[in-house]
């Protein structure tokens, strides 16, 4: 069976902008349904190929029509779109989800003059972007070949998250956790699947409207950053702070903590949206003009705001503890992005293991709509467990690249056998490299194939990269990876043996804070990637290769861009995002690239 799963809507952005003024030129140009657009293609119940949107099209958490992106799947298998068994879409706006929808907004509890532009706005909305015949016209004038409806499933989002979730945790039975920013209809579902069959917990669902996610992301727009992509901003800033110790406005005035698990916002169905917060938030916090993007302003509040989650997404598991026997833990969705939550989930509940995937947040829901549809069917799903998924290059097309860039680049061809080592050589010095090998990787995060690499025991080495080369905000920390032996001597893991995906946080041993001090946060913690010879043997390599020259068994890992880019994904992209920016030497395939 070949399944095909994507997200992504081609008017999807110019409906929000029309309708709710959400356009790409604004704070909220990412608060669009569909973003994070991708394919992915399972053959056999194999995950075979997946890339998001954005690495083709190059905008960033892109909600066009995967049109690339499905290409690129079907060529690397060598198949065509009519071989494709089923097409499974990550959403569900099904007539009963449209009925629903309809009877909510003219029961809500706003005056008429709200109500009736609202239930206006979202029959232009469903017509032309969400409806079944808008996915399938959408699909045909994309692709040229015309969809038969009988093709196309479409799987309730947050499921999608789940069977995501499923397919990289190595659990069987498990208990699971999806919170988001915003499914259909729900924010949060939790439940178990047991032999096989999911079960939801209906009791502990929490409506769009209620979602938490949602006002995390109403602070990190309030604080100046754009919502739905910076929340990692105000995550980050939590780490200079201290949380409060008592009182925290966000638990007492805008978050009701409820019996079984339950939870409620105060401004849930304000027609003003995130906005309604701003001034919610300046009662609160004393917030003005004149200080909203002051860093001490900020830090107070960002560690309210990650306290609130952590006590929120706490109280939500101690519930679904007491209501399964089941003690390993599922954790997907946006909110699983929050990798400090995460890791205090690990520590502080009753839950044995919590695996976190690399998709957690949306381009995982084309990898789930695809691995949903498979197990509905009664298609055994492969485990999978590599992130790399995406497209490859070859050394000739590598080469064509740097010929079409030779009055700007000179390179020279490294022996066999000798990347990693000239690598590790350059990197035992203040150097930036930009490293790019094999496939690319799927989500958010770079893994070691599209990266930005440094040594951590330069201190001023975050400064350098966050000023010369990527141009971002200075408070943000680097990531380090290390092999996965050599982590529990360099953090304290707790119950975690690996964190291959960039998903925990962990204390960074006394001993080694010095020492990997451009990887270690201003809390002494760090956002661990740990890498296995099975996983990634070239970067498991140059690890080695690194240790041994320096006796640092880490190096600074962050993504292969510049602020507001994506990740590069072919040579072109890696080439002029390394003449872009301060990066001193690219090592691309087997070529060491440097600037006229």
């Amino acid at each position: 069976m070949i399944i095909l799963g994507y997200n992504g809507f081609s008017r999807i952005a110019e409906l929000f902008g029309q309708l709710y003024g959400y356009t790409q030129d604004t704070v909220d140009r990412h608060s669009f349904l569909g973003h994070d657009a991708a394919a992915a293609l399972f053959i056999d119940g194999e995950l075979v190929a997946a890339v998001e949107e954005e690495r083709m099209n190059r905008q960033k958490k892109t909600t066009a029509f995967p049109a690339n992106a499905m290409r690129w799947c079907l060529e690397r298998a060598g198949i065509g779109y009519e071989d494709v068994d089923y097409y499974a879409f990550g959403w569900n706006f099904d007539a009963d989800f449209a009925n629903t929808a309809l009877a909510g907004l003219a029961n809500a509890p706003m005056p008429p003059e709200f109500k009736f532009p609202a239930i206006a706005s979202f029959g232009e909305l469903y017509t032309g972007a969400l409806g079944r015949n808008a996915l399938i016209e959408d699909f045909t004038s994309h692709t040229g070949y015309a969809l038969p409806d009988e093709k196309l499933i479409t799987v309730p989002h947050h499921r999608a998250h789940l069977a995501c979730g499923r397919t990289f945790s190595g659990l069987g039975d498990a208990a699971f956790l999806i919170n988001d920013g915003q499914a259909e209809s729900d924010s949060t579902i939790m439940g178990e699947v047991r032999n096989g069959k999911v079960e939801v917990f209906d009791r502990f669902t929490i409506d769009a409207q209620n979602s938490i996610a949602q006002l995390f992301s109403a602070v990190t727009r309030y604080l100046g950053f754009v919502p739905n992509n910076d929340e990692y901003k105000v995550m980050g800033l939590a780490g200079f702070g201290e949380a409060p110790e008592k009182d925290n406005p966000f638990l007492t005035d805008v978050v009701t903590l409820q019996e079984g698990g339950r939870y409620s916002l105060a401004l849930a169905y304000d027609p003003r949206g995130p906005r309604a917060y701003d001034t919610l938030f300046d009662e609160l916090f004393g917030g003005h003009d004149g200080n909203r993007r002051e860093f001490d302003f900020q830090v107070r509040m960002a560690c309210a705001a990650q306290q609130m989650i952590e006590e929120v997404t706490a109280h939500q598991l101690r519930a679904l503890a007491e209501a399964t026997d089941l003690r390993d833990l599922i954790f997907e969705g946006g909110l699983a992005l929050n990798c400090v939550n995460n890791t205090k989930l690990v520590e502080d509940l009753n839950f044995e293991r919590v695996e976190v995937s690399f998709g957690a947040s949306d381009p995982g829901v084309s990898i789930g709509a695809a691995a949903h549809v498979a197990a509905d069917r009664a298609e055994p799903v492969t485990p999978a467990k590599s992130p790399y998924l995406g497209p490859e290059f070859s050394g000739e097309e590598i080469r064509e690249t740097l010929d079409a860039y030779a009055s700007s680049v000179t390179w020279q061809e490294l022996p066999a056998g000798e990347v990693a080592k000239k690598t590790a050589e350059l990197l035992s010095e203040k150097t930036v490299i930009g490293w790019f090998q094999g496939r690319t990787e799927y989500g958010p995060r770079a893994l070691g194939n599209r990266s930005i690499l440094a040594n951590p025991s330069f201190a001023d080495m975050k400064d350098i990269i966050n000023k010369r080369v990527k141009h971002r905000e200075p408070f943000r920390p680097f990531a380090p990876i290390v092999l996965e032996e050599d982590a529990p001597r360099v953090f304290e893991m707790g119950k975690k043996a690996r964190s291959p995906y960039m998903t925990f946080v962990f204390p960074v041993r006394p001993e080694y804070t010095e020492k990997i001090a451009a990887a270690t946060h201003v809390d002494a913690t760090s956002r661990v990637q740990t890498v296995t010879e099975d996983g990634n043997p070239l970067l498991a390599e140059l690890l080695r290769e690194f240790t041994a020259r320096t006796g640092v068994p880490c190096l600074v890992n962050t993504s292969f861009n510049v602020a507001g880019e994506p990740i590069v994904c072919s040579p072109k992209d890696a080439v002029e995002c390394f003449l872009g920016t301060d990066i001193d030497h690219l090592v691309i395939g087997d070529y060491l690239v440097s600037k006229r």
